[in-house]
This record gives structure tokens, C-alpha cells and sequence, in this order.
């Protein structure tokens, strides 16, 4: 079951006995349960009403001892557990035994009185386990996937409406390049936006620098970005940000390298038919760092990222080996990228 269908279940006063929760969007997950909680337990009951465990130091069995306890003072309990790794195909490095023949048995007959909740921290489920089948032949997991980046500037958007103020089409789309699409930041972003603005007002290119932090990360992103758009000043100042923070140029170096490797990875599997979604997937990133990504590999040949790699590599030896001042190395490499 998806996670807006489940959610309108749950709104409705339909919620489910189990809920396994799953995929990369912890953020949308951490949400789904604050609403599960929130329509399953009245606020003066959740002390009394709500259980949490962590299955890395506590059994399966005995969560569903506690699912099975009646509840004290409350006409319905919830219990959280996180870490469900038996789920997954990885290898649990807990010494915590799981009978999973034992969940199979709560399935057929689940307490009325409780909702319980299961989260692991994994993007697939293990299909061939027969527990996992059971949970989505009843429709008890729920994926929560990354957004796409349409859905993400959507979301922006939306959130911004909630507190009364927009977006320029611009500045939505360097918020989230600010952020990493990271649904935690956004979320404090655009409330501390809301504050600097105010209702019915407009956030800019401009406000989003002044008031949006960066990571080393994100500036290397957007260095490349400046680089690659042919924004010499802009992106020198970013780099000479970057010192000013005492970060270390090998440092910067390598994150540039894993750019233009990303940018490879990217026009190889673009080339294969793959969608940004899928090769968000086979990459391991957010699918907006793959959309701008693919948007920077447009400038290249995947024969000219070969030679950017290899150019990296030996800048790398040269800095590490002294043979050339790391800053002046790594503004030589940048002047040349650009011409």
C-alpha cells in the first residue's frame, strides 16, 4: 500500500492492525506515524497509550507480548518498533534471537486493541521472505519513497502556502539545491524563511542566500554548477568561502572528483534508457541531485569527464605529494575546467 492511500485510511478512522515501514524518506515516515499517533491515541493518553523498542536489543516476541497486553486506562495502544532488519536481506549483527513464525501467528489474529508498527531503515524489503509476502498480501507495508524532483518542488510549494508565503521559480529550485532535497532541512528552512518574510510575501534567489546554510558538500555542488554555467566569480567566491572555513583543498578536491563521477555515472546510464529515478536507485542519491547532475553532464562527452577524472587523479598526487601549492592547484584546475 502507498503512503497517501494508508494515511487517508488512517484519517478515516480505517487504520491497519500492523504497519511496516520502509525506504529512504525517513522524514515522510517520521510524519506518517506522528499522524498514525495522533489519530489512534488522544493527547493525555499517549504516556499510558504508546510503546516504543528498539528490535537491535529486544526481541520480536516480546513486542507482541506487548502488543497482546491489554491496554491500562486507554481503549487502544500503539507500539513502535524500530530497527526490523529481519525484513531485509542484511545480516543482523544483534545476537537478539526473532522467531518470525510467531509474527506469522499475531498476523492471523491480531489484537483489536493495538496498532503496531514496525520501521527499518532499508530501501527494499527481502521478497523472498515469506513474513515480507504476507505483510503486503495484506497491504501492511508502506514504502516511502524519495520525490521525484517535480514532486519535491511541489512540496516546497505547498509548505510555503501552509505559512503564507511563495516562492520564486528560481528560488524553489535553489533551496532545494541548498538543502540536498533533505525534507528535515527543508522543512526548517522554509519555517525560518516564513519568519524572515512574512505572510503574503515572496522568498528570492537573494533571501535563500542569506539565510540558507550550506555544507561543504552542497557549496562543492554548486561551485560545479557556477562552473559549469560559466559563473567565474560567483563560483571563486565560493571556493574562496570554502578556505576562509579552513576547509582542506584535497578535501574540496575529491568531492569535485565525486561530482564529475556522478556526472559519468549519470551520461553512461542515460545513455542505457535509464530514468533519473532508476539511476537515482543504481547511484545511491536523491533523484534531484541526479536531475541536476544530468543537467551538468549535458555539457561534457563522457570522453571529457574521462579526462576530468584523470586530471583530478593527478592533482590529487601532485597536492599530496607537494609538488604543487593546493590552492594554486586546485584554482589552476577550476581556470581550465571553465576554459
Amino acid at each position: 500500500m502507498d503512503a497517501k492511500r494508508a494515511l487517508k485510511d488512517i484519517q478515516a478512522g480505517r487504520q491497519a492492525p500492523v504497519y511496516l515501514c520502509y525506504g529512504p524518506e525517513k522524514y515522510k515516515m517520521r510524519e506518517f506515524i506522528q499522524v498514525l499517533t495522533d489519530s489512534l491515541i488522544e493527547p493525555e493518553h499517549k504516556e499510558f497509550a504508546v510503546s516504543k523498542f528498539d528490535l537491535s536489543e529486544i526481541s520480536l516476541s516480546s513486542v507482541l507480548e506487548d502488543a497482546e497486553t491489554l491496554p491500562f486506562m486507554v481503549p487502544k495502544k500503539l507500539v513502535i518498533a524500530k530497527n526490523a532488519l529481519f525484513f531485509t536481506g542484511a545480516k543482523e549483527s544483534t545476537k537478539i534471537e526473532h522467531h518470525l513464525d510467531r509474527l506469522t501467528d499475531y498476523l492471523k489474529s491480531p489484537a483489536e486493541h493495538t496498532v503496531v508498527v514496525f520501521t527499518v531503515d532499508a530501501d527494499k524489503l527481502d521478497e523472498r521472505k515469506k513474513i515480507v509476502k504476507a505483510l503486503k498480501d495484506m497491504e501492511a507495508a508502506v514504502p516511502f519513497l524519495s520525490l521525484s524532483p517535480e514532486e519535491l518542488q511541489h512540496w516546497v510549494a505547498a509548505r510555503a502556502r501552509q505559512r503564507g508565503f511563495s516562492f520564486t521559480g528560481e528560488a524553489t529550485d535553489q533551496l532545494i539545491l541548498y538543502t540536498g532535497g533533505n525534507l528535515q532541512s527543508l522543512s526548517a528552512e522554509i519555517e525560518k524563511i516564513s519568519l524572515y518574510v512574512g505572510a503574503g510575501s515572496e522568498a528570492t534567489t537573494d533571501i535563500i542566500d542569506q539565510l540558507v546554510a550550506r555544507s561543504t558538500e552542497q557549496n562543492v555542488f554548486i561551485l560545479i554548477e557556477d562552473i559549469v554555467n560559466v559563473r567565474l566569480e560567483r563560483a571563486f567566491v565560493i571556493l574562496e568561502e570554502l578556505l576562509k572555513q579552513r576547509e582542506e583543498p584535497i578535501k574540496i578536491a575529491a568531492l569535485i572528483a565525486r561530482q564529475f563521477r556522478i556526472m559519468l555515472q549519470v551520461k553512461e546510464l542515460s545513455k542505457q534508457g535509464y530514468s533519473q529515478q532508476q539511476m537515482a536507485s543504481q547511484i545511491g542519491l536523491h533523484p534531484f541531485a541526479v536531475k541536476v547532475a544530468e543537467g551538468q553532464s549535458r555539457k561534457y562527452s563522457i570522453e571529457k569527464l574521462s579526462a576530468i577524472m584523470s586530471q583530478l587523479a593527478d592533482l590529487d598526487f601532485q597536492m599530496k605529494t607537494g609538488k604543487i601549492d593546493k590552492v594554486l592547484g586546485l584554482e589552476m584546475f577550476l581556470l581550465r575546467l571553465a576554459a
